[in-house]
Parts: structure tokens; C-alpha cells; sequence
């Protein structure tokens, strides 16, 4: 059993679509969420064996009055992270003065 990330569809679409995260990938489920879910979208944790059948996915449905989060979409989140890396680099480069 693995944690997928369930989200609302983004219009024009309906339903809901369900991110599967890689075993190996180094980020944590709250940044790929924040990442490959399109900003201001809401966004769930489920356990995978929680899932229905896979045939009526245009049929999901998921509560999303309580969610985990809201996606910031993919520009947002790398920006995020040049903008982190900045603030660390310049942090170690004022240690050594």
C-alpha cells in the first residue's frame, strides 16, 4: 500500500485525477503535491487500496471540504525552490566573511 495524491480536476475537466509518486523520488509527498497539483487546486492523501476501480475514473468522486492542501502548480513551486536556494547560498556566503 502506497499514498497517492488525490486533486479536483482542473476545468474544463470533472472528476478527479490521482498523482502516483515514485517510490525513489527524493521529495516529500507535500512538495510533489504542492507541485504537480495545479495552483489553487485542493488536494487529499489516500491510501491506494482506498481507490475504486480503475475503469470509471471520469466517475471519482472525492471530498475535498477538509484537504490536505492547495497546489501552487509546477512554475510556482520551482521558483519556490531557486528562491530557497538563493537565501541558502547567500547565508553561506556571508559564514565565511
Amino acid at each position: 500500500m502506497a499514498t497517492v495524491i488525490v486533486h479536483a480536476a482542473p476545468p474544463p475537466d470533472t472528476g478527479v485525477w490521482v498523482i502516483f509518486p515514485a517510490a525513489n523520488c527524493p521529495l516529500s509527498l507535500e512538495d510533489i503535491a504542492r507541485k504537480d497539483v495545479p495552483a489553487g487546486l485542493p488536494y487529499v492523501y489516500v491510501d491506494d487500496s482506498e481507490l475504486p476501480d480503475g475503469q470509471y475514473r471520469e466517475a471519482w468522486d472525492c471530498d475535498f471540504s477538509e484537504p490536505d492542501g492547495y497546489g501552487i502548480g509546477a512554475a510556482a513551486w520551482f521558483d519556490e525552490q531557486e528562491a530557497k536556494q538563493r537565501e541558502q547560498d547567500a547565508a553561506r556566503s556571508g559564514e565565511g566573511g
